[in-house]
C-alpha cells in the first residue's frame, strides 16, 4: 500500500516554500534519508530527505509549486525492494562513454557538425537543477534549461548562466553584446522611462522574502540605535600573536569570534538583550541559551546563519563555525536548522569600511549589533594623545523591551570587555 510522504517542518516562522527541484522520478527506488526534492524558502534552499525506503509510485508536486508544511510530496510503496541487478539496467541505456560504434561512423553525427552549425540541445543526465526564478527567466527568454551550460560543480543553473547563454546565442561573434530591439518586459533587458534607459532586475526569492521581513521589522519594532567605540589595541595584538597558531588548526582568526565569545556573559547581566517580546501576553521571553546569528552577505542576498550554544564554545570553535556557515551560505547549502533559534544578531561590515550604521532588529529578537571598521585614532590618556585602534559599534534595540540607559550600559560594558576581556573572565 502506498504511503504519503509529507513536507516536514521547515523551521520557525517558515510555513511554506517553493519546489526548486524534484530529485526523483516515478519508478525510482529511494533509500531512507535520500533527498527527494529541494525547497526554496526565504532563507535558503533546503534538500528534503525521504523518511523511509521504498519505490516512488506518484509525485504530487511540480517544480515551481508553492507548498505548505504538511503537503503531500509523493507516494511511496515501502514494500518494494531495491533492484538486485542495477548494472544490467544501466547497461541497457547508452551513456556518454558507451556510444555504439555505428553512431560514431554516421556522416551526420552531431560531433561532425560542431564547427559548421549550432549544436542541438544536449540532454542532461537527470533533472535540471534550477530555482523557480531561474526557470521563469529561461521561459521569458525562450530558452530550454537543458541547453544551458553551468560552471557549478553540482550542476545547478544560475540566472547568470541563463543570461550568458542568451547573450552568446543572440549575439554574432563579430559584434559586442547589445540589448535586443524588442526587449520589453524581460528580465535584465533594457527599457525606457520618461528620463532614459532603465534595466529591470527582478528580486530573487531570498531578497523578496527578506524585503518583506525587514519591512515588517522596521514598521512593527520601535527602533533606537546607540553608538560607542571600543579600544581593541591590546586585543588586536593578542589576536595577531595567535593568528598563525589558529591557522595551523585550519582557522582564520578574526576579531568577530572574540566579540561573540564575550556576548553570553553579558546576556547574564542584561537578559533582555537575548529575548523576545510577546505582546499578546504582555511579557518578555528571556532566553536561557545563547544562539547568536551572524549576518552573511551572499550573491543571492543577506542570510543569517546561527552559531548555536556560543557560551559553550571556545573562540576557535566559534571562528570555525562562522567560516563553515559562511561557506554554506554562499553556496546556498544552509540547512533549515542552521538558521533557527537565534536570540541576538551580529552584523559585521568592518571589511567593507564605514564608521557606523543603523542595523534593523531581526524579529523576533530584541537587539542587533553592528560592527564597523576599526581605525587608528588619537586618544588622550590624561597626559598626551596616543594612537589607539578603535572599533565602532552600533546597537539597535527594541524600545518596547530595552530602555536607552540599559542599552548604553550594555554597549559600554561590551566595549570594556573588548578592551580587557580577562576582567569578564574573572567575573569583574
Amino acid at each position: 500500500m502506498a504511503k504519503e510522504i509529507h513536507l516536514p517542518d521547515l523551521g520557525e516562522n517558515v510555513t511554506s516554500g517553493t519546489v526548486a527541484n524534484i530529485l526523483v522520478e516515478v519508478g525510482d527506488f529511494v533509500e531512507a534519508g535520500q533527498n527527494i526534492i529541494e525547497i526554496e524558502t526565504d532563507k535558503a534552499v533546503a534538500e528534503i530527505p525521504c523518511p523511509e525506503s521504498g519505490k516512488v509510485t506518484e509525485i504530487r508536486v511540480s517544480s515551481g509549486d508553492t507548498i505548505s508544511v504538511g503537503a503531500v510530496i509523493l507516494l511511496l510503496d515501502p514494500q518494494e525492494k531495491a533492484p538486485d541487478e542495477p548494472k544490467a539496467a544501466a547497461a541497457a541505456t547508452p551513456t556518454e562513454n558507451t556510444i555504439p560504434q555505428t553512431e560514431e561512423k554516421k556522416p551526420d553525427d552531431k560531433a561532425a557538425q560542431d564547427d559548421s552549425t549550432p549544436a542541438e540541445p544536449k540532454a542532461r543526465g537527470g533533472a535540471v537543477r534550477a530555482a523557480p526564478s531561474v526557470r521563469q527567466l529561461a521561459r521569458e527568454h525562450d530558452v530550454s534549461l537543458e541547453e544551458v551550460p553551468t560552471r557549478d560543480p553540482s550542476g545547478r543553473i544560475t540566472a547568470q548562466d541563463v543570461l550568458d547563454f542568451v547573450e552568446k546565442k543572440d549575439t554574432p561573434p563579430s559584434q559586442a553584446p547589445a540589448p535586443s530591439a524588442d526587449a520589453a518586459d524581460t528580465v535584465g533587458d533594457r527599457q525606457q522611462d520618461a528620463w532614459g534607459d532603465v534595466v529591470i532586475e527582478p528580486m530573487n526569492a531570498i531578497r523578496a522574502k527578506a524585503a518583506t521581513h525587514l519591512t515588517q521589522c522596521w514598521t512593527t519594532i520601535p527602533h533606537v540605535t546607540h553608538f560607542d567605540k571600543a579600544d581593541i589595541t591590546a586585543l588586536e595584538q593578542f589576536r595577531k600573536a595567535h593568528a598563525a597558531r589558529a591557522e595551523s588548526h585550519g582557522v582564520h582568526l578574526t576579531m568577530a569570534p572574540f566579540l561573540i565569545k564575550l556576548l553570553p556573559e553579558l546576556f547574564r547581566q542584561f537578559p533582555r538583550m537575548n529575548a523576545t517580546v510577546d505582546m499578546d501576553n504582555r511579557s518578555f521571553i528571556l532566553k536561557q541559551y545563547c544562539n547568536i546569528g551572524v549576518a552573511v552577505d551572499t550573491p543571492n542576498g543577506l542570510v543569517v546563519p546561527v552559531v548555536h550554544n556560543a557560551d559553550q564554545k571556545s573562540v576557535v570553535e566559534i571562528a570555525r563555525d562562522m567560516a563553515r556557515m559562511a561557506e554554506k551560505a554562499r553556496a546556498r547549502k544552509l540547512a533549515i536548522e542552521d538558521m533557527q533559534g537565534g536570540g541576538f544578531t551580529v552584523s559585521n561590515l568592518g571589511a567593507m569600511g564605514g564608521h557606523g550604521f543603523t542595523p534593523i532588529v531581526n524579529a523576533p529578537e530584541t537587539a542587533i549589533l553592528g560592527v564597523s571598521r576599526a581605525t587608528m585614532e588619537p586618544v588622550y590618556n590624561g597626559d598626551e594623545f596616543e594612537p589607539r585602534l578603535m572599533l565602532p559599534l552600533s546597537l539597535s534595540y527594541d524600545h518596547r523591551c530595552i530602555d536607552g540607559a540599559e542599552a548604553a550600559r550594555f554597549l559600554r560594558r561590551l566595549c570594556e570587555a573588548l578592551e580587557q576581556p580577562w576582567n569578564i573572565m574573572l567575573g569583574l
